[in-house]
């Protein structure tokens, strides 16, 4: 099978059953270090419910991003622009970043918007990033999303658990997610630095937080991420005004 990133032909690694019921197989690549299933034909029963429902960390998951990503925007980009949320859910993380002050926007084309309508990205033609998160591991095209976002900026903001060295048995990896089979496509540090170099972008990575951008961001800007713990994020809060209120009033006028 052909690899979805660099297209050098590679063989399977393992197979295992994907949704209870289809016997699947595995293939990784030796030269980009990306894993991939065979072609997804389950992915329509996959998604008749597009937030899976062993997803219990949706909600703790939006918050603590909304903390990081407050002290990465707020020092290495413009806190003013416009920022979209690409595969954004149910809306959760745009309202959240609407709430501290940031200007995001909701795009997704699987999922309902419940929290944050009003405040779709369409016509919104150049941001300054794009944040997507839990969304690469479900891309049956990687390249092809990649490229969509691209077309609208340098910067991507994204999270998605990396491949060991040593690729990990179906048993052994949770995040293989064979009980909702939504999980398609996994990198490894070598495929994230493999597609960052082809579009003559910055691979930065910060734990299961990574970055593909044009900025050069200093590792004391980085590292600064770590403060959100000691509630950094709040400090910066109070420097940014918040547009819950305003939001409210001008949903009032639709």
């Amino acid at each position: 099978m052909q690899c979805k990133i660099c297209k050098q032909n590679n063989s399977t690694i393992f197979s295992d059953t994907i949704l209870n019921k289809y016997k699947i197989e595995y293939f990784h690549c030796s030269k980009c270090g990306f894993l991939q299933t065979e072609e997804p034909y389950w992915l329509d029963e996959a998604y008749e419910e597009s937030i899976n429902i062993s997803d219990t960390g949706y909600m703790q998951r939006n918050i603590y991003l909304s903390n990081k990503l407050t002290i990465l925007l707020f020092l290495c980009f413009d806190n003013k622009a416009k920022y979209i949320d690409y595969a954004g859910g149910y809306g959760v993380f745009v309202r959240l970043m609407r709430d501290i002050g940031f200007d995001f926007y909701w795009d997704d084309k699987f999922t309902k918007n419940l929290f944050a309508q009003g405040f779709e990205s369409e016509n919104i033609l150049y941001t300054e990033a794009i944040t997507t998160f839990e969304s690469f591991e479900h891309f049956e095209k990687p390249l092809e999303e990649i490229e969509k976002m691209l077309n609208i900026t340098k910067n991507i903001i994204f999270t998605t658990e990396l491949l060991s060295d040593n690729i990990p048995e179906p048993s052994d990896w949770w995040y293989y997610g064979l009980e909702h089979g939504q999980h398609i496509s996994f990198y490894s540090e070598t495929t994230l630095k493999f597609i960052a170099k082809k579009y003559n972008l910055n691979y930065i990575s910060f734990g299961s937080l990574h970055l593909f951008t044009e900025n050069k961001i200093s590792k004391f800007k980085l590292n600064m991420l770590r403060f959100e713990r000691f509630g950094f994020h709040k400090l910066l809060e109070k420097c940014i005004t918040s547009k819950t209120w305003s939001d409210h009033l001008s949903m009032k006028k639709i």
